[in-house]
C-alpha cells in the first residue's frame, strides 16, 4: 500500500545570505503539487542595529509562519529545509510546531528558483543582469562603488568585514 501514497514535502531554501546587497530570499516549494512562494527578509533585517539583534532569525520564522499558512502541511508533510544559517530558526519554529523537519542541502530546482528571486530582486533595485553571476561579492562591491553614498543603503552593512574593509574600499577605490 505505501508504494501508492504521494509522499508530501515542503522544501525550504534560501538565497542572498553571503551577498553583499539587500537581504535574503526564502523560498518554499510544495511537493507534489510544486506550489512555490518566497518571501524577502529586507536589508534593514542586516543592517545596525538589526543585525546585531539577528532580526533576521525573527523575520525567518515570520516567513516559516506564511508558508505553513498558505501550504497547509498536515502532520504527515515532512519538511527539508536547507541547513543554512539563517534558516535554523525556520527548523527549530516548525519542530515546535510538531513537523517533521529534516536539514539538508537543497540542490535543483528550488535552489535554482530561490536564486532567480534573489537576482530580480538586485535588478529592481538597478543591478544590470549581466553583473549576476554566481561570483558575484566582486561585482556587486565594484557596482556599490559606482556610486557608494547612494548605494550604501542596499548594503549588508551589520557586517563585521564592511565596517572593517570593504566600505572603506567602497568609498576610496575606482574598480
Amino acid at each position: 500500500m505505501d508504494r501508492f501514497s504521494v509522499r508530501k514535502e515542503i522544501l525550504i531554501d534560501d538565497a542572498g545570505w553571503g551577498d553583499l546587497i539587500l537581504g535574503v530570499v526564502i523560498g518554499a516549494l510544495k511537493l507534489p503539487d510544486r506550489r512555490y512562494l518566497d518571501r524577502r527578509i529586507p536589508v534593514s533585517s542586516f543592517q545596525p542595529p538589526n543585525f546585531e539583534n539577528k532580526r533576521y532569525l525573527d523575520d525567518a520564522v515570520k516567513i516559516a509562519e506564511e508558508i505553513v499558512k498558505v501550504m497547509r502541511p498536515d502532520m504527515e508533510t515532512r519538511f527539508k529545509v536547507c541547513s543554512g544559517y539563517v534558516l535554523s530558526s525556520i527548523r527549530r519554529h516548525l519542530r515546535n510546531q510538531g513537523f517533521n523537519v529534516e536539514e539538508v542541502e537543497i540542490t535543483g530546482e528550488l535552489q535554482e528558483m530561490v536564486e532567480r528571486s534573489y537576482v530580480r530582486w538586485c535588478t529592481e533595485v538597478g543591478v544590470p543582469t549581466e553583473r549576476l553571476d554566481k561570483r558575484r561579492f566582486s561585482t556587486l562591491l565594484e557596482w556599490v562603488a559606482e556610486k557608494p553614498e547612494i548605494r550604501e543603503k542596499l548594503v549588508k552593512t551589520g557586517w563585521k568585514s564592511w565596517k572593517q574593509k570593504w566600505r572603506e574600499k567602497a568609498f576610496k577605490e575606482k574598480f
